[in-house]
C-alpha cells in the first residue's frame, strides 16, 4: 500500500474531487428533503458501527444544508431508571418521523444487540427477546409506510486505533471517547460475533442491512450517501427560483448612535498584528 492508496488497495480521493463530489450528493439530498416535504414521506436513517467507523462524520455531511425542521438527528443518552422498565422499542418510537420528516439514527434500537450484549447492560433473555422482536418492529414501521435504510460502518482494528489515538492527541475531540469506547478495542471479537449475530436475525428483505467500508472516510460518505439517494425513488420537487424585490426608497429612519447599545468586543481584531 502506498501513501496514495487506501488500506483495500485503491487509489485514494483527491480533496478537490471529494468535495466537488460531495458538493452534487449534497444539492441532491436538498431535492431528497423537498420531495419528503411536499409528499409527507417519513424517512428513516438508522447508521450504527463500531467507535469511530465515521457515523458521526457521515451523519454531519448529510445534514449540513438540510432543513433542520425537515431533517433532525436522534442520538439518545444512556436509558433512564424509568425508561429501562419500558418496552426496549418504546423511547425510540417516540422520535420517529412524521409526514414530511426525515429522521437520522446516530445509533439505535441496535444498541442492545451490540454494547449491551457485549458489555453485560442486558440480560441473555433480553438480548434473545430483542432479536425475536427487531424484525417484527421493523417490518411494522415498513408496513406503515416508513422508508427505512440501515447503514452498517465497517472499519478494521488497526485504523480504529489510529481514530482513537488522534482522538486522545485532539483537545476538540477527546470528547468523543470514553473508557466504554477505549474497552471496545480490547472485546473486538466479542464485538464482531454480536454483530455477526444481529445481521443473521436482522438482515431481512424489508430492511436490509447495507455494509459501508470505511477505512478511507471520504469514500465512504460519498458511497454512503449516493447509495441512499439510489434507494429513495425521490422527483425533482424543487420550488421555484425565488427573485429579490428592488429596495424602496429611504424614508428619513436614522439608527441609534453606538453607544446606546453593547456590541460584542471584536476579539478578531487581536488576530491582525
Amino acid at each position: 500500500m502506498t501513501d496514495k492508496q487506501d488500506s483495500a488497495g485503491r487509489g485514494k480521493l483527491s480533496r478537490s474531487r471529494y468535495e466537488s463530489e460531495l458538493y452534487r450528493l449534497q444539492t441532491e439530498l436538498v431535492k431528497l428533503q423537498e420531495w419528503v416535504r411536499v409528499e409527507g414521506a417519513r424517512l428513516v436513517v438508522v447508521f450504527e458501527g463500531r467507535d469511530a467507523a465515521g457515523k458521526g462524520g457521515t451523519i454531519q455531511r448529510i445534514t449540513q444544508h438540510l432543513n433542520p425542521r425537515v431533517a433532525r438527528i436522534v442520538a439518545l443518552p444512556r436509558p433512564t431508571e424509568r425508561e429501562r422498565t419500558q418496552w426496549y422499542f418504546q423511547r425510540y418510537t417516540e422520535h420517529l418521523p412524521a409526514a414530511g420528516e426525515i429522521v437520522l439514527f446516530d445509533r439505535s434500537w441496535y444498541n442492545r444487540a451490540g454494547v449491551e450484549q457485549v458489555m453485560g447492560f442486558c440480560t441473555p433473555a433480553e438480548h434473545q427477546r430483542f432479536l425475536r422482536q427487531c424484525p417484527v418492529f421493523e417490518r411494522m414501521l415498513v408496513e406503515d409506510g416508513i422508508l427505512l435504510r440501515k447503514y452498517w460502518f465497517s472499519v478494521s482494528d488497526e485504523v480504529q486505533e489510529q481514530r482513537f489515538r488522534r482522538r486522545i492527541e485532539d483537545p476538540t475531540r477527546r470528547w468523543k471517547l470514553s473508557p466504554m469506547d477505549l474497552e471496545s478495542l480490547t472485546r473486538w471479537e466479542d464485538y464482531s460475533r454480536a454483530k455477526d449475530e444481529m445481521f443473521v436475525h436482522t438482515d431481512i428483505a424489508e430492511a436490509p442491512w447495507y455494509v459501508v467500508e470505511s477505512d478511507d472516510k471520504r469514500r465512504a460518505r460519498l458511497n454512503m450517501i449516493a447509495h441512499l439517494l439510489s434507494t429513495v425513488p425521490y422527483p425533482d420537487v424543487t420550488p421555484p427560483t425565488l427573485e429579490l424585490p428592488p429596495r424602496p426608497p429611504a424614508t428619513g429612519y436614522q439608527r441609534p448612535p453606538r453607544d446606546l447599545q453593547t456590541y460584542v468586543p471584536d476579539h478578531a481584531a487581536g488576530l491582525e498584528k
